[in-house]
């Protein structure tokens, strides 16, 4: 069932300009965040402020992402797969912003100690687990080395499901009281996820 009765068009110069904003607008709300924290102006624990901004703006912007091929598909508008790679790396942006704010303010570069923290929390292993997968799906993006892997390149990107499972694990389990919000994102995320791997799943049996 298709949304809107002919294709949704985008110009170049329309997804130009919808790339600057979206660049504007990802890169702005961190600098806004953090000059709010530098001026203390985040609250009273700015800190744990910059981390959860951080570690949600990764999850929000992962479902965003997985969200751009079923939009592009069912309004239509093959024009939005245009901006799920750009996405995608903001994803890993966030997500590296987010460990990186928590090892230099927590930890204070302690390296034993992240180590430490890394094997002893499970919350914390869940989310490097997802970080490395994030790794290595931003370091294959680009269409060269797409190329490259060929069918090798759709097998690794299908792990970002698993990016999903892990991210949503990471923060259900860091939430220390309260799973309210924790269980939004859960039923969000399966709304999104559970038609594509149906999808995937069928792809799969054709193939055998």
């Amino acid at each position: 069932m298709k949304l809107l009765n002919k294709p949704l068009k985008l110009s170049a110069l329309q997804i130009r300009l919808t790339k600057t904003l979206l660049h504007l607008l990802i890169l702005g709300w961190v600098i806004i965040t953090f000059y709010q924290s530098v001026t203390d102006n985040l609250g009273a624990d700015p800190v744990k402020a910059l981390i959860h901004f951080s570690g949600i703006g990764a999850l929000n912007l992962l479902l965003i992402t997985l969200l751009i091929s079923p939009a592009a598909r069912y309004l239509p508008a093959p024009a939005l797969m245009r901006f799920r790679r750009m996405l995608g790396i903001y994803v890993f942006v966030y997500a590296v912003i987010h460990l990186l704010t928590y090892i230099s303010f927590e930890l204070q570069f302690d390296w034993s100690l992240v180590v430490s923290e890394i094997i002893k929390r499970p919350y914390i292993t869940v989310g490097m687990v997802a970080l490395l997968l994030l790794t290595a799906l931003t370091a294959t993006s680009p269409n060269k080395v797409r190329q490259r892997l060929g069918k090798r390149w759709q097998r690794l990107h299908n792990s970002i499901y698993l990016v999903v499972f892990l991210a949503l694990l990471h923060f259900s389990w860091s939430r220390k009281t309260g799973l309210q919000e924790p269980l939004i994102y859960w039923f969000i995320a399966l709304l999104i996820v559970l038609p594509r791997l149906q999808t995937l799943k069928q792809r799969v049996t054709r193939s055998r």
